[in-house]
C-alpha cells in the first residue's frame, strides 16, 4: 500500500465515523439536543478557551481576521469541540450529583 492509498483509507474511515456521528445526533430527541446545547457559563468559557488554544492566539476583535482551512480539518475541529463539550457536560453533571450527595449526607 502506498502513501496515497494509506491516506485515502484514513480519510474514508473518518468519513464513515463522521456520518455515524451525524446519524446519531439526528436520531436524538430534540429536547435532549436542546438541553445539551445550552452549556453553563463556566463550560462555555472553557470551550471558548479550548477553541482559542486550538486556533492559536488571534489578535483582538479590533482586527479583521480570516482563517482558511480544509473541510476535513474543520470537521476534526468540530468533532473535537463536540467531544470536549460532552466531556464538560458530564463533568458538570457529576459535580452536581456529588454536591447533592455530600449535602444530603451532612443532613
Amino acid at each position: 500500500m502506498n502513501y496515497q492509498d494509506y491516506l485515502g483509507a484514513i480519510f474514508e474511515s473518518q468519513q464513515e465515523e463522521i456520518k455515524a456521528l451525524g446519524n446519531y445526533v439526528q436520531s436524538l430527541d430534540p429536547e435532549i439536543i436542546k438541553r445539551l446545547s445550552q452549556p453553563s457559563p463556566a463550560a462555555a468559557a472553557a470551550m471558548q478557551e479550548s477553541l482559542a488554544q486550538m486556533l492559536g492566539n488571534l489578535p483582538s476583535p479590533h482586527f479583521q481576521v480570516t482563517l482558511a482551512t480544509s473541510r476535513e480539518s474543520l470537521g476534526q475541529l468540530l468533532a473535537s469541540a463536540m467531544m470536549s463539550g460532552y466531556f464538560l457536560r458530564q463533568a458538570e453533571e457529576r459535580m452536581a450529583i456529588e454536591k447533592q450527595l455530600t449535602s444530603s449526607g451532612e443532613d
